[in-house]
C-alpha cells in the first residue's frame, strides 16, 4: 500500500488513510517542536492548577473512542515516569463523565481535565468540560486537539482557566484516527514525563526511525495476513493494554465489522476471553520492554503458540532479550524504548495490519462505513441537562 501510486490507492478508496499512516514519524517530530514552542504556557497552566490545592493534583485524561484510548495508553506509563508527588493520573472517558459524572469525579479534588479530541466537535467533548466544571469546585482545562476550527478549541479560546494545544497536521481526514491518536499520546507524554527534554527528544527520534521502518517493511506485515482468518485479537501489558484496545478498534472500524476482534491484557486473557481464539484467529501481542512485565507477555505468546489454537501467534517487539523467537515483527537497532514512546511505532504496525486487512475483505479504508452506521464525528447523541 505504501508503495502504490496515488491513482491506484484512490481506486481502492485508501489514499487518505495510507498517507496519514505513513506521515506519522514526521508528525511526531513536529509534535516535539509543538511541545517546545508551548512550554512556557504549559508550565504556567500547570503551576496555576497545582496552586488550587495542597495535595496532589488530579489529572484526568478524557476523550471518547480512540481519544479515550490515548489516556488509557499514557496514564499507566506516567504513573511510573511522571511526577507522582504532584500529579495523580486518571484516564476517564468523556462518555463516562457525561453519563455518570458523580461516579467518576469528586467535587473536592482539584482537577486538571486534559481533553483529547481530533475534531473537538463531538458532543461528549464539549459536554464533559461543562459537566466537569459543574461538579468539581476547582478545575482547569488542557485541551489537546487537532482542529483549530473545532468547537472545543474555539469555545475555550477566551477561557482564562483553559489552554488549548493544537496539532493541526494530525487532523486526520480519513475515517480512522491514526496520526491524531499517536500525536495526542505523544504530546501529553512529553508534558508530564519527568525525563529531561534531551532524553525525550532521543526517544522521539528513535520512535520516528522505527515508524519509518514499519513503512519499509510492509511486506512483513502483509505476510501475517496471508492466511484465511476472520478473527484478530490484540494483547499487551501496562500501557499496552490501552494500545491493544486501540489496535482492535482499527481492525473493527476499517473492516466494517467483517472481522471479529477482541483485546485484553496479557495476563487477563486467560480468564475467559481466551475462548475467542480458534484456528481462524490471529493473535498479536505487544511485548513490553520492562524486564519484569515482559515475562508475562512472553508467557501468553508461548502458551497460545504452544497450544496450537490460533492460526498465527505474532509478537510485536524490540530486539530485547529474551525475545519471542517464533513469528514476530521485531524492531532492531535502537535503544529499548519506554512504553509511551514504543507505543508509537507499535501502533503503526497495527494500523498497517488494519489497512491491509480492510482491502483484503473488500472494504474501502477511507470510508469504511458506507451505510453511515458510524461516522467520523459521532452523531445522534443527546446531551441531557445536568444540574449538579
Amino acid at each position: 500500500m505504501f508503495e502504490k501510486d496515488l491513482e491506484e490507492l484512490k481506486g481502492l478508496g485508501a489514499d487518505i488513510t495510507t498517507a496519514e499512516i505513513k506521515q506519522q514519524p514526521e508528525l511526531w517530530e513536529d509534535t516535539y517542536q509543538i511541545y517546545q514552542d508551548n512550554k512556557a504556557a504549559i508550565e504556567e497552566l500547570l503551576a496555576s492548577a497545582r496552586a488550587m490545592g495542597d495535595g496532589r493534583l488530579t489529572v484526568v485524561f478524557t476523550g471518547a473512542g480512540t481519544s479515550d484510548y490515548v489516556g488509557d495508553t499514557v496514564a499507566p506509563y506516567l504513573r511510573r515516569a511522571g511526577n507522582t508527588d504532584l500529579y495523580d493520573f486518571k484516564p476517564i472517558a468523556t462518555t463516562d463523565i457525561v453519563s455518570a459524572p458523580l461516579d467518576f469525579l469528586r467535587a473536592e479534588d482539584p482537577t486538571l481535565l486534559v481533553s483529547f479530541a481530533r475534531s473537538g466537535n463531538s458532543p461528549e467533548s464539549l459536554a464533559a468540560v461543562e459537566v466537569a466544571r459543574t461538579v468539581v469546585k476547582n478545575i482547569k482545562f488542557l485541551n489537546i486537539t487537532c482542529a483549530p476550527e473545532g468547537r472545543l478549541a474555539v469555545e475555550s479560546a477566551d477561557d482564562p482557566d483553559a489552554l488549548t494545544l493544537l496539532i493541526p497536521r494530525a487532523n486526520d481526514k480519513g475515517f480512522a484516527m491514526t496520526g491524531s491518536y499517536s500525536c495526542m499520546a505523544l504530546l501529553s507524554t512529553l508534558i508530564f514525563d519527568a525525563a529531561s527534554d534531551e532524553q525525550k527528544l532521543a526517544w522521539v527520534n528513535a520512535a520516528a526511525a522505527m515508524g519509518r521502518d514499519v513503512i519499509a517493511r510492509e511486506d512483513e506485515v502483509a505476510a501475517f495476513l496471508a492466511g484465511d482468518f476472520n478473527r484478530v485479537t490484540y494483547l499487551g501489558s501496562g500501557a499496552f493494554g490501552g494500545l491493544a484496545q486501540e489496535a482492535q478498534l482499527k481492525i473493527l472500524e476499517l473492516a466494517h465489522g467483517l472481522v471479529a476482534t477482541s483485546f485484553d491484557t496479557s495476563m487477563g486473557y486467560r480468564h475467559g476471553p481466551k475462548s475467542f481464539v480458534d484456528d481462524k484467529t490471529l493473535v498479536f501481542v505487544f511485548v513490553n520492554n520492562d524486564a519484569y512485565t515482559r515475562q508475562y507477555d512472553l508467557d501468553i505468546l508461548h502458551e497460545i503458540d504452544g497450544d496450537g489454537i490460533a492460526q498465527k501467534t505474532i509478537a510485536v517487539q524490540q530486539d530485547v532479550s529474551p525475545a519471542f523467537e517464533h513469528e514476530a515483527f521485531t524492531f532492531a537497532g535502537h535503544e529499548a524504548l519506554p512504553e509511551a514512546y514504543l507505543a508509537l511505532p507499535f501502533v503503526m504496525v497495527a494500523q498497517a495490519v488494519s489497512l491491509l486487512n480492510s482491502v483484503r475483505v473488500g472494504n474501502t479504508p477511507d470510508t469504511p462505513s458506507p451505510t453511515g452506521t458510524v461516522n467520523r464525528v459521532v452523531k445522534g447523541v443527546t446531551i441531557h441537562p445536568f444540574e449538579g
